[in-house]
């Protein structure tokens, strides 16, 4: 399923059977799956903590799963399940040293997910204004033990209107930690332009819609743009 600019009233399924989407990403060739659980990031009781298990089950790849994760309990159930990343938003923006004590307690297994509209931060599935700029953030991420930046323009968000490659850039600098663009990535050209625009720190793109909707081909993609071995972004 996928949201534009995080509206959940703009939803579209593009298929029932995530466990076969992920699978056929396996088979073209991703190293990492990205996955959002949109029922825990609308914050009304349901997860998708099951779909999460089976997906881990199928498929070799590393999962970074993000979305609804404010609970040092809700972390330690996805990494029970095996996921190698979670991407936190809200409780890193809000209450960065209970993220401070999970990196203790498990380690540096999580990324920040940093998400804004024209550089001003959101959170709580993108419906509050944080206050913030987004590479104030971006520049606190590493005191609290975050190693990993994704970043989201949420008005390229499900667009497919072109990656903002500046912002990115902006604010893997202000980190200093390797980044992930999210938001826009519409076609081959899309990444092609990111690869020749973007800061060495910015080790990657996210790709959605694009993908269900069969304007990129991943597995041209991969072997165009391969995937490094222990990477930055692996690390």
């Amino acid at each position: 399923m996928r949201l534009l600019r995080g509206s959940f009233s703009t939803a579209i399924s593009y298929s029932s059977d995530p466990v076969a989407c992920a699978q056929s990403f396996a088979r073209d060739g991703a190293r990492w799956i990205h996955i959002v659980d949109l029922d825990a990031a609308e914050g009304k009781g349901r997860d998708n903590l099951g779909v999460i298990g089976r997906i881990r089950a199928a498929i070799p790849c590393r999962l970074q799963v993000g979305g609804g994760v404010r609970r040092a309990d809700q972390a330690a159930r996805l990494l029970a399940l095996g996921v190698q990343r979670i991407v936190l938003g809200t409780v890193l923006v809000k209450s960065p040293d209970d993220v401070a004590a999970w990196v203790r307690d498990y380690g540096p297994r999580f990324a920040a997910g940093v998400d804004a509209t024209n550089g001003s931060v959101r959170v709580a599935g993108w419906t509050e204004e944080a206050g913030q700029r987004d590479t104030d953030v971006a520049a606190g991420l590493a005191a609290v033990g975050i190693r990993w930046l994704v970043y989201t323009n949420i008005e390229r968000d499900g667009t497919l209107s072109g990656p903002d490659i500046p912002r990115t850039n902006a604010a893997a600098r202000a980190a200093g930690l390797p980044t992930i663009l999210s938001g826009g990535i519409g076609s081959e050209r899309d990444v092609e332009q990111v690869a020749e625009q973007k800061d060495p720190l910015v080790a990657g793109v996210i790709l959605g819609k694009a993908l269900y909707e069969g304007r990129v081909d991943l597995a041209k993609l991969i072997s165009r743009f391969p995937q490094e071995e222990d990477s930055s972004w692996d690390s």
